[in-house]
């Protein structure tokens, strides 16, 4: 059972005696405000600004405004608001609405006449409520076509303004209202009771994981857009397939269960959005892409408490050669024709002979192992493993080793060593830069302080 209205509505609904006598399946879509914030630390000399601006615009004026996942609140810095209302005003005149089949026109009708009627009534009651016009406001409901202007209301006090959080005029029309620091802006986008989609706009990593940590609960998807995200972004509201389309009290309910994703049904997922090194100070985890940490103490010189994620190390190079795979073949016991049959070889996949994907693993440890007694005990395992491209006799190799994340490992008692797992991400490449094997390492390291004090 699937029901589109009110969120009041589909709360009674919910919990209908029926519905939950029989335990019938219950889906609710209901109104969805979503909003884009501008973080405190961007101002208009930065480039996030400027994309701030562009998201914005995009999402009021792309299909009228009549997107289920369109931007309604525009929750910005006090500081900025003139700034973000100037340059919003000065885009939004130069749309230019009309039918889109002629040349210049960026925006245009909406449903119909009624549509167009709805989007006026709820733009008065935003209005009478206590904001205030800056841009458009009213349609010529006289006029042919159901045209309606793109429209900017502002709210200066929206704690006070309930109807701001809570009315969806479903065109081209959005709010802008000011927060005065991070824990406000959080609770403004919280205000929504739960959207479909949320856009941060910041260069601080810092200042993005504390708001995804404080206002993620009521999001469906954040996406978190800075400069370097914006080359690939798919933009505030585009779908993605790979997700459950919903967000809290919205649509996505009636998804397929099973083993652990019907125990993840009944918790609160959010999926974030952003370039590689802002997920990684998001997550405090190290991802493929993100920026990397390199100092002068190799990583297996420090305790556990000293790496971090990131910090990274790049090997010297190693040119693997025929004494190499007869080596290693011999001590294995490893005679695979790729590796020792010439002619063999040359009529496989490969061409000629390749060397031996465990050599290649061994090879990549001892260019990155420090030999020395030191905070790292053992190895405690390795994961992921793939072999991306073949290794041939005469290839030079080279290895970038970057921790991913870490894990304490809890003493049991005063006398075990207090330790922590830290998984390494490792990456081999060849002369031509090219990733030719993927994998991670576990390793037990030292911890300085123990569960148990002296």
């Amino acid at each position: 059972m699937t029901f589109t209205g009110s969120a009041h509505t589909g709360q009674q609904l919910r919990v209908h005696p029926n519905l939950v006598e029989k335990s019938i399946p219950f889906t609710m879509e209901a109104d969805s405000l979503n909003c884009c914030v501008l973080g405190e630390d961007v101002t208009p000399e930065q480039p996030e600004f400027a994309l701030f601006i562009r998201e914005v615009v995009r999402e009021m004026t792309a299909k009228a405004g009549q997107k289920c996942t369109a931007i309604r609140r525009i929750i910005v810095p006090q500081t900025q608001i003139k700034a973000v209302s100037d340059a919003l005003i000065a885009r939004l005149q130069k749309v230019v609405v009309g039918d889109p089949a002629q040349e210049g026109v960026k925006m245009g009708a909406l449903v119909n006449a009624e549509q167009r009627q709805d989007v006026q009534d709820n733009v008065n009651r935003l209005v009478q409520s206590g904001c205030e016009v800056l841009l458009g406001g009213k349609a010529d409901l006289n006029a042919a076509g159901a045209f309606f202007p793109p429209t900017l209301l502002l709210c200066t006090q929206p704690d006070e303004v309930s109807a701001v959080h809570a009315i969806e005029a479903f065109g081209p029309v959005a709010t802008l209202m000011p927060y005065q620091n991070s824990e406000h802006a959080m609770q403004l986008a919280r205000a929504g009771e739960g959207s479909l989609a949320g856009t941060l706009v910041t260069a601080s990593g810092a200042l993005a994981r504390e708001f995804i940590l404080g206002a993620a609960r009521a999001h469906g998807r954040i996406q978190v857009l800075n400069e370097e995200s914006s080359v690939e972004s798919t933009g505030h509201g585009s779908p993605l397939p790979q997700l459950v389309h919903g967000g809290p009290g919205r649509a996505g309910g009636g998804e397929e269960l099973g083993g652990l994703r019907s125990v993840k049904h009944y918790m609160q997922r959010t999926a974030i959005q952003g370039s590689p090194t802002m997920l990684a100070a998001i997550g405090q985890q190290w991802v493929r892409g993100a920026q990397v940490a390199e100092d002068r103490i190799h990583p297996f010189r420090k305790y556990f408490e000293e790496i971090q994620p990131g910090d990274s190390l790049l090997t010297p190079r190693r040119t693997l050669t025929e004494a190499d795979i007869v080596n290693f073949a011999c001590l294995s016991g490893d005679h695979f024709y790729a590796h020792m049959d010439k002619i063999a070889a040359a009529e496989s996949i490969f061409g000629e002979r390749v060397v031996h994907g465990y050599f290649l693993i061994s090879a990549a440890a001892g260019l990155f192992v420090d030999a020395g007694v030191g905070p790292v005990i053992a190895n405690y395992g390795m994961e992921n493993l793939r072999f991306i491209e073949p290794v041939k006799p005469g290839d030079t190799i080279q290895v970038r080793l970057t921790c991913k994340r870490k894990t304490v490992k809890r003493q049991r008692n005063a006398e075990e060593k207090a330790t922590g797992v830290v998984e390494w991400s490792v990456e081999i490449f060849n002369q031509h830069q090219q990733a030719v094997a993927l994998y991670s390492i576990l390793t037990l390291v030292a911890r300085q302080q123990g569960d148990f004090p002296a």
